[in-house]
């Protein structure tokens, strides 16, 4: 009897130990670190569509994506860093984060967050015929990532995003000369530009209000969400857009009101969308989430 209550003794305490290991492992792991939360932005936002397949895809049934605004998120990555904590968060390039910040892309080995998109313009159908000269203005708009960051940083530096749009179109003549090559001078002519209150689309939006501004245009911009932004372009309210991520993160969108408006091809390439962390986290791809 002794040996077999022996036996159960050991056979229960050898048990428990490898549950309490077990537990010591999971509270280690990552996921538990950041309370299996991945930061993102607007609902709105294909990403966010894209980052929600990416939990299902790669099975991490345990995590949960927080949406919010590109400023929340950023608030929440700076509150991280300054602690040198670990945080998942949504992101993309061009962004100035990236030259604040030393971050890095987790790998995405099922491709879900697709190859390099563009940033195309597009405009209301009809608006190249009612004003043929600012379509061709828009339409020669294009920009390198570098460009839009040199913008992005001086507007999160403090300045205003008007007065820094200004600044670099002053800076920058030739490549200016270049967008406006054949279009002529106008005398207060209205335009409306939407954009959605992204970085990168504050800092282009407003490069081009600068300049159309320069040849005579009265311009309004309206900030709307992802959504809001492509349904007022769609109906007219706004005249063009140069903040289409294509073809994926707003690909709804072009699906959804193709026939009423009318892309004039890309003004950036060489964009990108992932997840990102810190580079001092120890963990190079979403497979790592897992538990």
């Amino acid at each position: 009897m002794n040996r077999i209550m022996m036996s159960l003794f050991i056979f229960v305490a050898l048990t428990l130990a490898g549950c309490q290991s077990q537990s010591s492992g999971n509270a280690d792991a990552f996921g538990n670190k950041v309370d299996h939360k991945i930061i993102g932005i607007d609902p709105g936002a294909g990403e966010m569509k894209l980052t929600d397949k990416v939990i299902k895809d790669y099975e991490l049934s345990n995590w949960t994506v927080q949406s919010g605004s590109e400023s929340t998120m950023i608030a929440a990555l700076d509150k991280a860093i300054k602690k040198k904590e670990p945080i998942v968060v949504t992101g993309w390039t061009p962004h100035w984060m990236f030259q604040k910040y030393d971050l890095k892309y987790l790998k995405d080995p099922k491709g879900i967050y697709g190859k390099e998109e563009k940033i195309h313009t597009v405009v209301h159908k009809g608006f190249e015929k009612k004003d043929p000269n600012a379509t061709k203005v828009l339409d020669q708009f294009s920009w390198t990532a570098d460009d839009m960051g040199k913008v992005m940083l001086s507007i999160q530096n403090g300045t205003d995003a008007k007065k820094a749009a200004a600044q670099w179109v002053k800076d920058n003549a030739d490549k200016v000369s270049a967008w406006t090559k054949g279009a002529n001078k106008v005398s207060g002519k209205s335009i409306k530009l939407g954009y959605v209150a992204w970085a990168s689309e504050i800092a282009s939006t407003n490069v081009v209000a600068a300049v159309l501004e320069d040849l005579g245009y009265n311009v309004t911009l309206e900030q709307l969400g992802a959504g809001q932004m492509w349904a007022g372009l769609a109906k007219g309210s706004d005249d063009a857009i140069v903040a289409a991520w294509l073809p994926t993160t707003h690909a709804d969108y072009m699906k959804q009101f193709k026939s009423k408006v009318t892309d004039l091809g890309p003004n950036l390439e060489g964009t990108k969308l992932g997840l990102v962390v810190p580079s001092y986290v120890k963990i190079d791809s979403i497979n790592d989430l897992k538990d």
